[in-house]
């Protein structure tokens, strides 16, 4: 289990109010393995009352746990620092931008 293939695995998860990544939108802090198969994801949500948290939460956990070698997972929800688009990456800003252009 290596934290490249759980990365790959959680750019799966894709928030379902901006259809971005969570990876590529900067709402994943850390990760991290521990042994016997147990990863940890510290995360966060581009609002603390974002009605689906337990959507992204549970899609989060399963994402990971279809890592090869991952027994468990288990995600623990941050709010600070504070997620601001600031950490987006370019790829992120570009899909959000293409969307909104496709719109008008």
């Amino acid at each position: 289990m290596n934290e490249d293939r759980i990365t790959e695995a959680l750019e799966e998860v894709i928030d379902p109010e901006i259809g971005v990544n969570i990876v590529d939108l900067g709402l994943v802090y850390g990760i991290e393995a521990r042994d016997h198969g147990e990863v940890i994801v510290e995360m966060t949500l581009t609002i603390p009352e974002c009605p689906l948290a337990d959507q992204i939460v549970a899609s989060v956990k399963t994402a990971v746990e279809a890592v090869e070698g991952v027994e468990r997972a288990e995600v623990k929800l941050v709010f600070e620092p504070k997620w601001t688009p600031a950490r987006m990456n370019d790829e992120a800003r570009e899909q959000i931008r293409s969307r909104s252009m496709s719109a008008t």
